[in-house]
């Protein structure tokens, strides 16, 4: 529960259909074995105290008395147990049979939640037994002389120690429906869904089944907890088989294995989910004027342990990675293209025939050489309109310098070297700068010299500069203003480091098949150290480490990553950094790097509130003009003090 954390659990257990006392005896001990292990919301399937494969025998009095009685001794098992157990049965009311989840916490039962829509197709009868949910909410009397219980769709259950845990239930084909009540029940607040479920298995039923539950979350932005009923309901012509499913946002978080039994086990993040609705203007928050058909919404608060939550969940170090090595091919072809295209279509506009780039023989300035080829080959451009500029300095290496001119004569664009030390020398003389003095005009004034003949090469040429400065980069300001920093079109500037690497790799591997020298010297280029190369190399190799000044860039992209696209707050993403990197990074190193990162982020803003245009490649992204719009003088006490604090 801590962070907005929130361990869950779904559960498949064992069943006899129609022996009430040994299913409730069973569901009695998985809700024990649930708490013990610190779940505060349980989902049980759909009519699991008497089997969903009852038939009718739901029309037997005994049967239907039975599972009332057994609903409040399941009821007495939760007292002293903090959360939420959602658990099933046939309920008689006026008259009627209800498909009813029963909401229990801590010895109450806190509401009763009809079934919707009734499935009386193929396999199913549903509506030769049941009556659908009605409007509205009725009190229900369980036994006599108990105290009635709310009976009804439109209830929310909100935990009174964490807000942004609200949760609301339906069951089975609620969720398969057109309008399925989850869509008001998120609408009115509830950031977890449950659904007790009886899902059959048939063949590519578990693949819809699993993208039903995935969309369904990502669309409300909501965790949506899936339990359904095992293989001991299997019967006649139809077989169970136990497919829980844990989801959150689009994220499956967890999954039982087919035709098994037992509890599945994850964590939500209930904070991010909130987050995340709190950033989409269209997410409507339903109103009792605007949408009067969802009037009479009730919440019922329970009660939940703020406690410790042991994490299991997989948090990746790369989280602008994906993390499938088929996805990671078809999403590094789409950035691409994504990147050529926005690039083409400023050629086309403004009627460019030639682009200029500096090429250093690094990372970012090779993948922007990669993206003008290619958006010269979709302009139908001739590639020799692209000149490529090494601009040797004080610090540029052999290799670096060799991986350039070789990358430059393979690709087949026009190759131009500008040697700048002497007209560094020549500035460092006119404004009184010693040149030994390798300080940050030392470096500054190198980086905006390139910039200088890359800007006046595109005015000679009637060309436009395109710049190579990446999302990382531009995150922690590490660039020279009016150096490296301006371009007049950022190819590169929606791609974080991490990712950068990801699209040359793939380049080489896969769009570089018949090319072995152009494959090797991307190669090379990979396993370069990132730097600057401002500063004169030491024995010939790289002295400047940009990794080792600014740090690892892997660690920034994360913190970038959490901090933007989840709203974390810094100690939140200090924990899930100490797991993702437990065995890479010690927790010191780790906590060293997020206080530069969050110093710097702050501090350099002012690099950002002017940066040249460029294409947006995903969900975090830094424009001014668009998805990040901060004032350049905001104060970073708040974070940096939460820091402190660790």
């Amino acid at each position: 529960m801590k962070d907005g954390f929130v361990k869950v659990a779904t559960v498949t257990p064992e069943l006899q259909v129609a022996d009430i006392n040994y299913n409730g005896d069973v569901i009695a001990s998985y809700m024990d074995e649930a708490y013990e292990q610190g779940a505060k919301i349980t989902v049980f399937p759909e009519l699991c105290i008497t089997g969903y494969t009852c038939g009718d025998l739901f029309y037997q009095d005994l049967l239907l008395q039975k599972a009332a009685q057994e609903l409040v001794r399941l009821a007495g098992e939760t007292e002293g147990k903090d959360g939420l157990y959602f658990v099933g049965l046939p309920l008689s009311h006026k008259g009627k049979i209800y498909n009813v989840a029963a909401a229990l916490s801590n010895g109450e039962i806190l509401g009763l939640i009809p079934k919707s829509y009734l499935p009386t197709y193929g396999e199913f009868y549903e509506s030769r037994q049941f009556t659908p949910a009605f409007s509205g909410t009725e009190l229900v009397e369980l036994l006599p002389g108990m105290e009635p219980i709310p009976m009804g769709c439109n209830q929310l259950f909100v935990c009174e120690t964490m807000p942004n845990l609200v949760v609301a239930a339906e069951l089975c084909e609620d969720l398969w429906t057109p309008n399925p009540p989850s869509v008001r029940h998120a609408m009115h607040g509830a950031t977890v869904i449950v659904n007790l479920s009886a899902s059959d298995e048939i063949t590519g039923k578990s693949s819809y089944r699993r993208t039903l539950v995935s969309q369904q979350s990502a669309r409300l932005y909501c965790g949506y907890l899936y339990a359904s009923a095992g293989i001991d309901e299997s019967t006649q012509d139809v077989v169970y088989s136990g497919h829980n499913l844990i989801a959150e946002a689009g994220r499956l978080i967890q999954e039982s294995p087919l035709f098994s039994r037992g509890i599945t086990y994850g964590e939500l993040d209930v904070d991010y989910l909130a987050a995340r609705r709190r950033g989409m203007s269209t997410f409507d928050i339903a109103s009792e004027t605007a949408h009067p058909h969802h009037a009479g919404y009730e919440r019922r608060s329970f009660y939940a342990e703020v406690e410790e939550t042991t994490l299991t969940r997989h948090f990746s170090k790369t989280p602008f990675v994906p993390s499938a090595h088929s996805d990671l091919k078809e999403r590094c072809e789409e950035i691409l293209n994504i990147q050529s295209l926005g690039l083409r279509k400023r050629l086309v506009h403004t009627h460019c025939k030639t682009a200029v780039l500096g090429i250093s023989g690094g990372l970012d300035s090779t993948l922007a050489l990669l993206v003008t080829v290619r958006a010269f080959e979709m302009a139908g451009l001739d590639k020799k309109g692209i000149i490529a500029v090494t601009m040797p300095g004080f610090g540029t290496t052999d290799r670096t310098y060799d991986n350039a001119v070789r990358m430059i004569a393979q690709l087949g664009v026009t190759f131009r070297e500008v040697d700048i030390k002497a007209a560094v020398n020549q500035h460092f003389a006119d404004i009184g700068q010693d040149a030994a003095v390798h300080d940050v005009t030392y470096e500054n004034s190198q980086a905006r010299e390139r910039t200088q003949i890359l800007m006046d090469i595109a005015n000679k040429e009637g060309g436009m500069v395109i710049g190579t400065g990446d999302l990382s980069e531009l995150a922690l300001g590490w660039a020279t203003y009016n150096g490296d920093h301006m371009s007049m079109y950022g190819v590169n500037g929606s791609i974080p480091k991490t990712l950068v690497r990801h699209l040359v790799r793939y380049y080489a591997d896969v769009l570089c098949k018949k090319d072995a020298a152009l494959h090797d010297v991307l190669y090379d280029v990979l396993d370069t150290p990132v730097s600057p190369e401002l500063l004169p190399p030491e024995n010939g190799t790289i002295s400047q480490k940009t990794e080792e000044l600014v740090g690892p860039y892997e660690l920034h992209d994360f913190f970038l990553y959490y901090f933007m696209r989840h709203g974390c707050s810094p100690k939140k993403i200090y924990r899930i950094a100490s797991l993702a990197f437990a065995d890479e990074y010690d927790r010191a190193t780790i906590l060293k790097w997020e206080k530069n990162f969050f110093r710097r982020f702050f501090a350099q803003q002012f690099k950002r509130s002017c940066l040249p245009d460029g294409p947006k490649v995903g969900t975090v992204a830094l424009s001014p003009r668009g998805d990040w719009r901060m004032p350049s003088d905001a104060s970073s006490a708040l974070w940096m003090g939460e820091l402190e604090e660790l």
